[in-house]
């Protein structure tokens, strides 16, 4: 460790750590650029290596510039089950090659640790009723029983894995209440060592963490294994943004309304590949939960993280949830000395963005994108506006029956509200405010329509517990928000069917849903759902009662009291001040430690489950859930060398803020796709075909699923949505895996033509896999959201960006084309950046025309050329391992 470390006495004990403020400079930093400091300090191979990329951080940080490549090693990974089942299959997948190519398949093995949380599986097949809790985890396991005895396998056969089984909350609330530390310690040659606490996980909103100091970024399946198998992340040093917090938030503002202006005013910005933290006298007037809301919807607009510095907020949190005293206390002394406590100070920023807290409003965002933010109170006008730019007929008109009453419904009828995801439920505040909602509304009379699909999903048992302790839950199950289910649910498509009332409806008037969670994108929610709209939980809980988007809380009643009085929203929205004191009361150390007991014991039927461990898998060939991947089939430990892309056809042509959702999407499996065929013809029941995210361990499924989300609107489909092209070898328009196949038989490979924003959303790397196995070879787009740029890469294929200035339509190009692209040289397998950077492309046309245009080579770092070169990141890894093992 040389001369890079200092001593800390703090907790009790005297450990080792790298002082980043003994670089000269480092003062000046940002706080998150300190971390990647301490980072590559701790980790570099010799003293010459952390001086060079030392130099970088700093040098980049003060002159407020993106840097060059460094590499980061972080602490440790986090899953949840649907990226976690893949996972552990190309792990599992490695462990053959490894062996075939001559190695010890047990050095593919976690060298951090990783925990996985069985959060995404849960669906609202029951809601609104006593029990449905129980009859959702029945059918769960009915429906993953193998999924969760490969996950046990996992668990027992690899090292450093632990596993939350089903039922106990989302990943990114029990990350921050239960596996976070803020500091961890470790052992080396020389004794005790503190280091920061950092951690990559394979869902997007692992950012939530940031809330509490920990910096946190969600990457793709591939790039978290690599990380797990001990290959650092190559990440080119980023620029960081300033926002400059002020104010406070305003009497019945919440966390949610914060977020979502965070995610209009930074998407605005454009942060994409930035880093943004925050800073000033605002940050202490937002509790740790406040922040982590906030944090939580970085993805939405597009940067890496959203990172809070420590302060005592932070203390107060860790300590009411379980963290010792000692290791309080190790975070408040290391924080000071590596310049991470809240100061107040402005750093050097590449830029800062002003926020007053005050200025925030109760607000909604949709219906398709996190940040359309608008203000509650024009939440009528905004819905208005919404359905004359889609020409939607205002007197259509579709009657219902419900319990023997008739109900008339037109656009905006809204179909499911759900108090669901990581966002809001992390925050008890929120929690408890739409708690008060339905305490007064009952006390009111009011009720829920019953058109509604309600759906209640707590992120957490603690959470569970404090609204049952603080006589919430009754109410809210009154209301039809019975708990049905401890996990993602809504947030990533597992809301169930509507009801099949309004389901025969929904070609005929536009359905909408509400959500307190970070997602609203497309068919993502329902295929049913036409219009999305996210919110507070506490307004969640309101638009259940008024039933439609069509409807002004300031004028219009959400009903009677027994004295046929009007109740009003303002009549029952809960104070701050009545807020508080219910927070206060139950929200406690004992409540966390109660909700957090038996977190890895699972069910009786988890437990119920038997395994052997292995180093080696026995895959089942009959197996519709967990399959062998094709990834290293016929792989050399000599590369291949990468070529020219000659006459390639379009396989898609898409345009802006196409999501990784409509590339591989995780919802419901519909019964006329060419994934139902698939299960049918193996016997697989149409109600037990799960989801796609469950079927993630199945690349024959999830290569059948790739583009098809039922809103993708592809050109090449003659105005068909859904998984639609035009097969050129025929003309005929058919499924995109049909079409594909047919490419394969003639070797012809493809390319996407795409937007803007491309791969916006969730960290999926199937979104990669899927292109890739359905001969997917280069991405064509304006510009790429920086998660799924890295999972392309990883997967071996080329995106290619269009000069500033150039599109698919300034071009003159409409997918009709054939397509060549000059070879791009990766050199020999080690790192460094491709050549050319920018690579001539051809543009042919059937009349014997061409377009030729210049593309810009999104490889951006030599380590990533590296990966390219090899065919992905994981042969990358797998030959390297072979290579150490000899």
């Amino acid at each position: 460790m040389g001369d890079r470390t200092s001593v800390l006495d703090a907790g009790g004990r005297t450990l080792q750590y790298y002082p980043v403020l003994s670089v000269e400079g480092a003062e000046r930093l940002p706080f998150s650029l300190r971390i990647l400091l301490e980072n590559v300090l701790r980790n570099a191979s010799d003293d010459e290596t952390a001086r060079v990329f030392a130099e970088r951080v700093v040098s980049a940080g003060l002159a407020g510039e993106q840097g060059g490549e460094i590499e980061y090693m972080p602490a440790r990974v986090l899953l949840q089950d649907f990226t976690g089942v893949p996972v552990f299959v190309d792990l599992a997948v490695m462990r053959e090659a490894a062996r075939d190519l001559g190695g010890d398949p047990t050095r593919i093995n976690p060298q951090i640790p990783l925990d996985l949380v069985v959060d995404h599986s849960v669906i609202a097949d029951v809601a609104c009723c006593p029990g449905a809790l129980e009859k959702n985890m029945e059918m769960e396991f009915a429906r993953n029983e193998e999924r969760y005895r490969f996950l046990k396998w996992a668990q027992d056969s690899f090292e450093n894995v632990r596993i939350v089984p089903p039922g106990a909350g989302i990943c990114h609330q029990i990350n921050v209440e239960r596996f976070a530390t803020g500091v961890m310690t470790g052992e080396n040659d020389e004794g005790e060592i503190a280091y920061f606490d950092t951690v990559v996980g394979t869902d997007s909103h692992t950012t939530t963490a940031n809330g509490i100091g920990v910096l946190s970024w969600g990457v793709g399946g591939i790039e978290a294994e690599a990380a797990a198998l001990g290959q650092p992340i190559t990440t080119l040093v980023p620029r960081v943004i300033g926002v400059h917090l002020t104010g406070a938030l305003r009497e019945g503002v919440s966390a949610m309304d914060a977020a979502l202006t965070f995610a209009q005013m930074l998407r605005e910005k454009g942060v994409v590949g930035c880093f943004v933290e925050c800073f000033g006298e605002g940050v202490s007037t937002l509790s740790a939960t406040q922040r982590a809301c906030i944090a939580n919807m970085t993805p939405e607009y597009g940067c890496t993280c959203t990172l809070f510095p420590f302060d005592d907020r932070t203390l107060e949190y860790l300590r009411l949830t379980g963290r010792s005293q000692e290791q309080v206390e190790l975070v408040e002394g290391y924080a000071k000395a590596q310049g991470l406590w809240n100061d107040g100070i402005e750093r050097v920023y590449s830029d800062v963005v002003e926020l007053d807290l005050s200025t925030v409003e109760c607000s909604l965002a949709g219906p398709s994108r996190p940040h359309n933010r608008f203000a509650a109170a024009s939440a009528l006008r905004r819905f208005v506006d919404v359905c004359a730019e889609r020409s939607l007929d205002e007197s259509v008109v579709r009657t219902v029956d419900f319990a023997g009453s008739s109900f008339d419904l037109t656009h905006g009828a809204i179909a499911i509200a759900a108090v669901t995801s990581c966002t809001t439920a992390t925050d008890p505040a929120m929690m408890v405010a739409c708690g008060l909602v339905a305490k007064h509304a009952r006390e009111a009379g009011l009720q829920a329509k019953p058109w509604v699909k309600r759906v209640m999903a707590p992120g957490s048992h603690a959470t569970q517990l404090m609204l049952e302790r603080a006589g919430l839950a009754d109410p809210l199950a009154e209301l039809g928000f019975s708990t049905c289910g401890f996990g993602c649910m809504s947030c990533i498509g597992n809301s169930g069917p509507v009801w099949p009332q309004m389901h025969d409806i929904a070609e005929d008037i536009e359905l909408t849903s509400v959500l307190s969670g970070n997602r609203n994108f497309d068919g993502r929610i329902s295929p049913d759902v036409s219009q999305n709209y996210l919110c507070s939980p506490a307004l969640v809980v309101a638009y259940a009662m008024a039933g439609t988007m069509d409807f002004d809380f300031e004028s219009d009643p959400l009903g009677a009291d027994a004295d046929g009085n009007p109740v009003f929203l303002r009549d029952i929205w809960p104070s701050d001040e009545e807020i508080d004191r219910v927070v206060a009361e139950y929200v406690t150390e004992e409540l966390f430690e109660e909700g957090g007991k038996g977190l890895y014991d699972g069910t009786e039927a988890w437990k119920a489950l038997e395994v052997e461990p292995s180093d080696i898998f026995a895959w089942d060939a009959d197996s519709t859930y967990v399959r062998k991947a094709p990834y290293f089939e016929g792989m050399r430990r000599e590369l291949d060398g990468c070529g020219a892309i000659e006459g390639a056809r379009v396989l898609v042509n898409v345009r802006d803020f196409i999501t990784t959702d409509h590339i591989s999407p995780a919802g419901s499996i519909a019964s006329d796709s060419p994934a139902a065929r698939y299960l049918r013809e193996r016997g697989v029941a149409d109600e037990m075909f799960n989801t796609y995210g469950a079927r993630r361990g199945n690349h024959e499924v999830m290569a059948r699923g790739g583009f098809g989300n039922v809103k993708l609107s592809n050109l090449l489909a003659d105005g068909r949505n859904g998984g639609y092209t035009r097969d050129f070898t025929t003309g005929d328009i058919t499924s995109i895996f049909e079409a594909s196949e047919r490419y394969a038989q003639s070797d012809t490979p493809c390319v996407v033509l795409a937007g803007k924003m491309y791969g916006s959303g969730s960290s999926r790397d199937w979104a990669a896999k899927a292109p890739l196995l359905l001969g997917v070879r280069a991405v064509f787009a304006e510009s790429f959201e920086r998660i799924h740029r890295s999972n392309l890469v990883g997967m071996g294929i080329l995106p290619l960006q269009f000069l500033d200035g150039e599109s698919v339509e300034s071009l003159g190009l409409d997918g009709t084309e054939t397509f060549t692209i000059e070879r791009v040289d990766f050199g020999d397998g080690s790192p460094q950046l491709p050549e050319p950077r920018t690579v001539k492309v051809t543009a042919s046309r059937q009349d014997a025309s061409s377009t030729e245009f210049q593309a810009i080579v999104r490889v951006d770092t030599p380590t990533e050329g590296a990966y390219m070169a090899h065919g992905g990141i994981l042969q990358y890894v797998l030959r390297h391992l072979a290579e150490a093992a000899e």
